[in-house]
């Protein structure tokens, strides 16, 4: 067979075939058992067993979705479902509209006023977890329970959602910002893991959130006494764009690549290579598969920390949560544990010997003011394992990532100034040092990468995602990337099949809230309110997608909205007030760390906090706006 043949049998098979696919499970001691392969045709991965019998309802029949096409930025829109017609219309239809709502199991009647819908977060949301049985109760609100909640309750389960601190604060808004297939791991061996993130990659930007998923051409400089040649890289590079069914992989000479990268280092550069990845806002991504669970049923809440398991005879069966001061029983079949760098904490809730499943490795990143925008990304090797990026994101220039053990409280953890340091120093490998002044940082910030538990260094570890069954049949999950929450989220539910009663799971991509082509958001944007500036209503459209008009609704009213708050960054004042009322914000932190650029952008002073509580306190008697769901609970 021919390499053309070999690279086109490669294309056909996908990144999103499920054979040979290796799942790490651990026992009770944390000791890695012998995966369970998962072959085609033989249904999903195996629940592992626990120590006792689990008597299972009959089998719960999910019914099909409507097949959905959504207009995708880059290429072509992927068919969802199989049979019928397919919505072919505008994105703006009624028409595809209707027919998308259909699809999430959600119709929305012409003329709703969200206003006047309560929103199911505290009081009330305390309410409604006190007052059921559900059939999953998820620990942790990051992007991999966040994941689980909206794909539990999309297939029909009875689904509550709790976090001990805010929605993403941990991990999931702590990273690179990267969607992509990782191409150094080829160089580790870890195939499987690259085909299968680069075909979550592609649901991610052409069905499950186009509006905030921005495709980026990277850079990956080869120097001479570098440590890799052109061969080799032009050789991973077509295996890479082969997973990825992208003819963007080639090397490119230093005068093309500075055209795209104007502070891209010249010095002993010899080309280039080319490949297509993307970028993301990781908080803004956890917010709308948390808002599509809710949208589905699922009762969510923040500031609600579990401190106890709630057992039945010696089976994990719910939680009691403490949130705004009261203890609250919550009851449920199975419980997830998705709590990041914590699992082995909620882990010795239901067993106080188990022994850890997990390390931690820190990374550290800084954001830099970008006076010249870039095109591309660049992606620096130092040696044959670690490789660091340099991103434009959100006009501004985004380094890192250090990769290093860590022991330490996962809350505590900061980029130190030896850290920064070493973050500029890598990146002149490959930028020019002017750009690369320590008065041009705007921020800087670290997060936690959960690992398996082992020996080694923390950056040639696999990035495996851990699952374990406790003795008392609670299922722990953590790591993996950000790129494949949503397959960490199906192989979590297939683990739990039995307990949960059903029958078969649809891992097809469906479409979170707001789900559209940014370009035609921000054209319905300009032509409703021209008064804005053009990097507001885009900041908008990738940020909201079809929900940024809701989010300047209340600005019709109160002009005043629609003035940023802060001059230096496109954040209006109406997106505060969206987050209390429709995203769980209670406190500015919420509003300037996650749910808007401001804190990264480095204007989150004291005048823009005191500018956030003001939109707060002004609403405060106000009955919040729910997004789209019905104040009574799920049947």
């Amino acid at each position: 067979m021919g390499l053309g043949s070999r690279r086109r049998a490669l294309a056909s098979r996908g990144a999103g075939s499920s054979r040979h696919r290796l799942v790490l499970q651990l026992d009770r001691a944390g000791r890695a058992r012998a995966p369970h392969r998962r072959r085609r045709g033989r249904g999903p991965v195996q629940s592992l067993p626990t120590g006792h019998p689990v008597h299972a309802p009959p089998a719960r029949v999910i019914g099909q979705r409507r097949p959905v096409r959504l207009p995708a930025p880059w290429g072509d829109p992927v068919r969802i479902g199989r049979g019928g017609d397919h919505c072919r219309s505008s994105p703006d239809s009624a028409a595809c509209s209707l027919r998308t709502a259909r699809a999430r199991r959600r119709i929305r009647p012409q003329g709703l006023d969200e206003s006047a819908v309560a929103v199911t977060q505290g009081g009330a949301a305390i309410e409604r977890l006190a007052s059921r049985e559900f059939d999953l109760l998820v620990i942790g609100g990051g992007i991999v329970g966040a994941g689980i909640a909206a794909t539990a309750a999309r297939a029909g389960l009875a689904v509550a959602l709790v976090d001990k601190g805010d929605f993403g604060a941990g991990t999931s808004t702590a990273s690179s910002k990267l969607i992509h297939g990782g191409l150094r791991y080829l160089r580790l061996g870890d195939v499987r893991l690259v085909r299968e993130a680069l075909h979550e990659r592609r649901l991610l930007t052409r069905v499950v959130a186009p509006h905030l998923i921005r495709r980026l051409p990277f850079l990956f400089p080869l120097y001479r006494n570098g440590p890799y040649g052109p061969a080799t890289i032009q050789a991973g590079l077509v295996l890479y764009g082969a997973f990825a069914r992208s003819r963007l992989h080639r090397l490119a000479s230093p005068e093309r690549a500075r055209e795209r990268v104007p502070g891209l280092r010249l010095d002993g550069l010899r080309s280039c290579g080319v490949y297509a990845d993307a970028t993301t806002h990781d908080g803004r991504l956890c917010l709308a598969n948390l808002r599509a669970a809710e949208e589905a049923g699922s009762v969510v809440l923040n500031y609600a920390e579990v401190r106890e398991l709630r057992t039945v005879n010696r089976r994990v069966a719910g939680a009691v949560v403490y949130a705004d001061g009261d203890a609250v029983e919550v009851a449920a079949r199975s419980v997830v544990n998705a709590t990041g760098p914590w699992v082995d904490v909620v882990r010795r809730l239901e067993d106080p010997a188990a022994l850890p499943t997990i390390r931690l490795s820190k990374g550290s990143h800084v954001l830099l003011r970008l006076d010249e925008p870039w095109s591309a990304a660049l992606t620096v090797p130092h040696d044959k394992v670690r490789v660091s990026f340099a991103v434009p994101w959100e006009d501004m220039l985004l380094l890192g990532t250090t990769d290093s053990l860590y022991e330490g409280e996962p809350a505590a953890v900061e980029a130190t100034e030896a850290e920064v340091a070493q973050i500029l120093d890598e990146a002149s490998v490959a930028v020019e040092p002017a750009l690369l002044n320590i008065d041009a940082i705007r921020s800087t910030y670290a997060g936690l990468r959960v690992l398996p538990s082992g020996d080694g260094a923390t950056a040639s570890a696999r990035r495996e995602t851990v699952f374990h069954r406790g003795a008392g049949g609670m299922l722990s999950v953590a790591g993996g990337k950000l790129t494949t929450y949503r397959r960490i989220a199906l192989d979590a539910l297939s683990m739990l099949r039995a307990e949960l009663g059903l029958h078969r799971l649809d891992r097809r991509a469906f479409p979170l809230p707001g789900a559209v082509d940014p370009g035609e958001a921000a054209q319905r944007l300009a032509r409703r309110w021209p008064e804005l500036e053009v990097r507001v209503y885009e900041h908008l459209a990738h940020h909201y997608g079809s929900l940024a008009e809701d989010v300047l609704a209340p600005a019709e009213q109160e002009p005043e909205l629609l003035r940023p708050l802060h001059p230096d960054g496109p954040d209006v004042a109406a997106q505060a007030v969206y987050a209390r009322d429709f995203e769980w914000a209670r406190r500015p932190e919420d509003v300037l760390r996650r749910r808007t650029t401001l804190a990264l952008r480095g204007l989150a002073g004291e005048d823009v906090v005191r500018r956030v509580d003001e939109l707060f306190e002004t609403r405060a008697g106000e009955a919040p706006r729910a997004a789209g769901v019905p104040s009574s609970p799920a049947p």
